[in-house]
């Protein structure tokens, strides 16, 4: 498969790849059946949030090190983060997930207590900085970062949460507002935040993703960043303006279970 698909031929290619891994069969190896443990929609948010934060590197070890991080939290993270005692949260002090660290963790539960107890929650954030005018999640990711942050400045923690607004990709972010945007009957993504719409996603981009959207003849852009991200976004939806970033499953799957490209995030 490569650049010299017809647009007809391509749009099949993805659709049937889409298919292919858009299937509940797909949740358990993949960090996302962290919030599937949890039927609480701030249950969902907090796992699928934290999980993504940390989702780069093989999928395994994603999954070991977010089932630790909830387990920290009595597997009751949206209580945790409202309720926890200074002596529960001892234990994150030696929390590590390659450079995400015990700091990192102690600041990204501060700044969540924040937004739940003063600021309605992530979700109610997003709603009101995104309108119906954008083109997609840019500005929500921007200003729910600079919220995240207020008061509780660290900058290497800061790095673990892209910012759009400087050409990121931002892929780890993207993929946790795919997972709570997107909605179709297969189940995998989650559907809860129901008032945004999932044509204004764009796809998460990483090394691997990028690597089959280049063979594919999605993506002409070189460097991996917000521009790429935009272009790749732009091509999909040609075949599905309403909900693009579905093909992000099979670019997904292509990468990681056909060796397209290296295995992990």
């Amino acid at each position: 498969m490569n650049k010299s698909l017809s647009e007809v031929d391509l749009f099949e290619f993805l659709e049937a790849k889409h298919l292919q891994y858009n299937q509940t069969s797909f949740i358990e190896s993949d960090p996302i059946s962290i919030p599937h443990g949890y039927n609480k929609k701030e249950d969902i948010e907090i796992a699928a949030f934290l999980t993504a934060t940390i989702a780069w590197g093989q999928r395994v070890s994603i999954i070991k090190s977010a089932t630790k991080l909830m387990a920290l939290m009595d597997n009751s993270p949206h209580d945790f983060i409202l309720n926890h005692s200074k002596k529960e949260m001892k234990p994150f002090e030696k929390f590590v997930y390659r450079t995400f660290n015990g700091k990192d963790c102690i600041c990204f539960i501060n700044s969540l207590q924040n937004i739940y107890q003063n600021h309605g929650g992530i979700h109610p954030l997003f709603s009101s900085s995104i309108t119906k005018k954008d083109a997609n999640m840019m500005n929500g990711i921007a200003a729910f970062r600079t919220i995240f942050f207020e008061g509780n400045k660290s900058y290497r923690t800061e790095k673990h949460f892209s910012d759009p607004t400087n050409n990121s990709a931002s892929k780890r972010i993207n993929m946790f507002l795919r997972w709570m945007i997107r909605s179709d009957k297969n189940g995998v993504d989650f559907g809860l935040w129901k008032d945004l719409n999932p044509s204004q996603l764009v796809c998460p981009l990483d090394i691997h993703s990028g690597r089959v959207a280049r063979t594919l003849g999605l993506l002409n852009r070189k460097q991996d960043d917000w521009k790429a991200v935009v272009e790749l976004t732009d091509m999909l939806k040609k075949f599905d303006p309403n909900d693009p970033v579905k093909y992000d499953f099979a670019l997904f799957g292509l990468g990681v279970f056909e060796k397209w490209g290296d295995i992990g995030y």
